[in-house]
């Protein structure tokens, strides 16, 4: 039977049971959410004079604590009206709903007595064969079994997200000893192509995978912080993204999650692990017990191993915890030689020799963690995995590592870790060593295109399994190139597509980019069917090289400049008027040149975490790569739609004005940057290429044809114009806006209104181009628009002025 999941009941409405239920939301599944009955009124029912009886107090638990989750930023919800396929009840009244869904999920305190209760409730109400799963981190699911029925125990398994649902990637699949195999694969298969995770099976232990090596990771460090006199600013600055882990490293992470939260797993898997040969670590340190005591727990009591204050001159700070005399003090720069030496090291994966090569006290203390995460990992197959590659997988999907402790280990050399082992003064496991003595020097290898991991039963390189629905560009770089420059190379994907991947600093798009895209389109024409634009970094790409731009105005080459300009603008064009399909496929920061670039592709595969704009604004100057002309065409072929055209053409005005971001692909349909029956959405990430590529397939199929340029773009001339000028200058005198953004504003208002036409006048694309191109010209000579793109190249940041 092949099961499919229209409905879900979500019982436990806290910040999880709401994150899990916002996110099946996001991909279109109908969520009733239940919580219990409040014991008693607030004052606030009180002076309504509602009763226990009334529905909306009896309703109060989880409708507070979805409209809490609903306003929390990061926003857990892809678009605000998606909450609607949320529908909220009480365990009391509404239980009984149950027995129309299609997976219940339990998302209570973790109790097993709670569990229990629960559990007992809903065998009274659900459907045979409805799916019954845990969303707990620890609690054993042989106690969970205890007194339930056969057709509960084969549909039951712990399907454990991270938090936040909606971002972090985990989702651990623990079937229980009676679980059938056919749920086991459903939910594994579900996870990954439906709710856009990373699917991994984990066996029933305390912490499964990713918190049982991950929480090992810090406790850990914790003692190596201790015993080398570390700070928290150099451990953060040697844990964060020059290893590719999160900005916020270790302590800043710990601050975000709650330190509570660390000292009961920790203090779990120390209870309830009396082999483990690390149980020492887990035991909690004074400070840390310290900290406790004091309730500084990070975030949630506004003090953790950081503090924000107010200083005397009135401005925020942050003040850092000393772990000596904890005590809070200024924070102190930390810097390392080795660290020096990474600079020019652009890849992460390479990095991890010369950082345990170190001979400052950052080698030493990359030497002592790798050997003891090292350690601690080989020692867990098979008792938490029999894979190896699932420990890989549960610490990039749960804690957002750019590689697992198995791909760093191979990154260092199999056979120096094992040496890093030994000189820290633990054993190497027996099957390490015995897989060096077959000859087997890594734990990864790549045939075909396809990831292979060392097999510990079987003694022998196995392909990873579920690769067939992915394109991994890492695998295909070196074999299936066709071309490559400093910024691009170009990948034959197979079967007539081929993909232009960018390789520039955070995937900036200057002259070897557009060369490289340019190129590949002359390639597709000639030699193939299809072009797709993607990559698997983390972000798809930031924009336009502003340095170039920058370089070009400060020296008043604007002979260079303009023709660079027109080079974007022209190969913009041509993604979208050549003889084959263009496939843009964005994901995380898509921003300006990169946003330009996506809207011109003939369709968008997007990823669902794509924040998209056209933010040049924040630079002092307008969408010159067609980005200002493309949303003035956009508007005006919504104006049939029976709308004013006027307010239409402002809706697209003010998303270039305010430099509005999509924060998902679906909010991008919104502003009209996605468009509807056109391009779409992956959940998965991990997909989206293989997506594109059969996406292009399919209109190179369908008898893809060259289109002209468009000559027939309707624009409002002086109408829209005068309107746009009397706003600009309303918000001005009112100092919404400094002199500057009204100069901008002014410039881009031009552009839209395709100059002032005395009416409404039908113009070509190019024509739009040229006065785009020419408004963004001058910009670039004013002193102020100057300012701000030097601000932005050194702070990251846009500058008012």
């Amino acid at each position: 039977m092949t099961r499919r999941i229209k409905k879900v009941a979500i019982i436990g409405s806290g910040i999880m049971g709401s994150g899990i239920a916002c996110h099946f939301a996001n991909i279109g599944v109908e969520v009733l959410l239940l919580d219990i009955v409040p014991r008693e009124l607030t004052d606030a029912e009180k002076a309504k004079g509602l009763t226990l009886n009334d529905k909306a107090v009896r309703n109060r638990i989880v409708n507070s604590s979805l409209t809490n989750a609903l306003k929390s930023k990061p926003s857990p919800i892809y678009q605000k009206r998606f909450a609607e396929r949320i529908s909220t009840g009480n365990l009391d009244d509404d239980l009984a709903k149950i027995k129309d869904v299609d997976w219940v999920m339990e998302v209570v305190t973790e109790r097993l007595d709670i569990k229990k209760s629960v559990f007992d409730q809903v065998e009274k109400y659900r459907t045979p064969g409805t799916l019954v799963t845990s969303n707990t981190s620890g609690i054993p699911i042989k106690f969970m079994n205890e007194g339930r029925s056969q057709d509960f125990q084969e549909n039951f398994a712990v399907t454990h997200f991270f938090n936040p649902p909606r971002y972090l990637k985990l989702f651990e699949v623990v079937p229980g000893p009676n679980c059938k195999q056919e749920v086991t694969d459903f939910l594994m298969m579900y996870g990954d192509k439906f709710l856009g995770k990373t699917s991994v099976l984990a066996k029933d232990t305390p912490a499964f995978i990713g918190n049982r090596i991950g929480i090992y990771g810090i406790m850990s460090l914790f003692h190596v912080v201790k015993e080398m006199g570390l700070t928290i600013e150099e451990v953060d600055k040697l844990t964060g993204p020059v290893i590719g882990r999160p900005k916020s490293a270790t302590f800043r992470t710990i601050d975000v999650v709650g330190l509570d939260t660390l000292v009961h797993t920790a203090n779990g898997v120390k209870d309830n692990c009396p082999n483990d040969e690390m149980r020492d670590k887990f035991v909690i340190p004074d400070f840390v017990n310290q900290m406790m005591e004091n309730k500084w727990l990070g975030s949630k009591t506004r003090q953790g191993f950081y503090k924000r204050v107010t200083g005397e001159n009135g401005k925020k700070e942050i003040l850092s915890l000393d772990l000596n005399t904890l005590e809070y003090r200024k924070k102190q720069r930390a810097k390392f030689a080795t660290l020096d030496l990474t600079k020019s090291i652009d890849n992460v994966v390479d990095r991890f020799k010369v950082l345990v090569g170190g001979k400052d006290k950052a080698g030493e203390f990359y030497r002592k963690s790798f050997a003891s995460m090292f350690a601690y990992v080989q020692n867990r197959i098979p008792e938490i995995s029999d894979e190896l590659y699932r420990i890989d997988d549960g610490l990039r999907a749960g804690f957002g590592w750019e590689h697992g402790p198995f791909q760093i280990w191979d990154a260092i050399g199999v056979a120096a870790g094992v040496e890093l082992m030994n000189n820290e003064g633990y054993e190497p496991a027996a099957w390490v060593i015995e897989m060096l003595e077959k000859g087997e020097t890594a734990f990864y290898t790549v045939k075909n295109g396809a990831t292979y991991y060392y097999d510990v039963p079987a003694k022998a390189q196995v392909k990873k399994p579920g690769q067939d629905a992915f394109i991994i560009l890492d695998n295909i770089r070196k074999t299936n190139e066709v071309w490559k420059n400093s910024g691009v190379v170009i990948e034959d994907l197979g079967d007539g597509v081929i993909n232009c991947e960018f390789r520039s600093k955070m995937n900036t798009i200057g002259g070897d980019v557009l060369a490289g895209i340019n190129k590949a389109i002359d390639l597709a024409e000639n030699d193939f069917q299809a072009l797709v634009v993607g990559n698997q970094g983390a972000n798809f790409s930031v924009g336009a090289n502003i340095g170039m731009i920058f370089m070009m105005a400060a020296e008043q080459e604007y002979d260079e400049l303009n023709m660079a300009i027109k080079y974007f603008q022209d190969t913009m064009m041509r993604m979208r008027y050549s003889a084959i399909p263009t496939i843009a496929a964005p994901h995380g920061m898509t921003l300006g040149g990169g946003c330009e670039l996506s809207m011109h592709a003939d369709k968008v595969v997007a990823a669902a975490e794509t924040y998209i704009g056209l933010v040049e604004f924040g630079v002092g100057v307008i969408p010159g790569g067609g980005g200002s002309k493309e949303m003035a065409l956009r508007a005006q072929d919504l104006f049939h739609q029976g709308d004013v055209q006027l307010n239409v053409l402002q809706e697209h005005f003010l998303a270039i004005g305010m430099a509005k971001v999509a924060t998902s692909a679906y909010e991008a349909f919104d502003m009209n940057v996605l468009q509807k029956g056109k391009d779409v959405v992956v959940v998965n990430r991990e997909r989206q290429i293989a997506e594109a590529k059969k996406h292009a397939l399919l209109l190179a199929d369908a008898g893809y044809t060259q289109k002209p340029m468009r000559k027939d773009v309707l624009v409002l001339g002086k109408q829209a114009l005068g309107t746009f000028m009397v706003g600009t200058d309303s918000m001005k005198a009112s100092r919404y806006i400094s002199e500057h953004d009204q100069k901008i504003a002014n410039k881009l208002a031009y552009v839209m209104a395709g100059g002032d036409l005395s009416e409404p006048t039908r113009v070509s694309e190019q024509y739009l181009l040229d006065i785009e191109r020419e408004a963004f010209l001058s910009l670039c000579t004013e002193r102020k628009t100057l300012e701000r793109i030097q601000h932005m190249l050194k702070t990251g940041k846009p500058l008012r002025n």
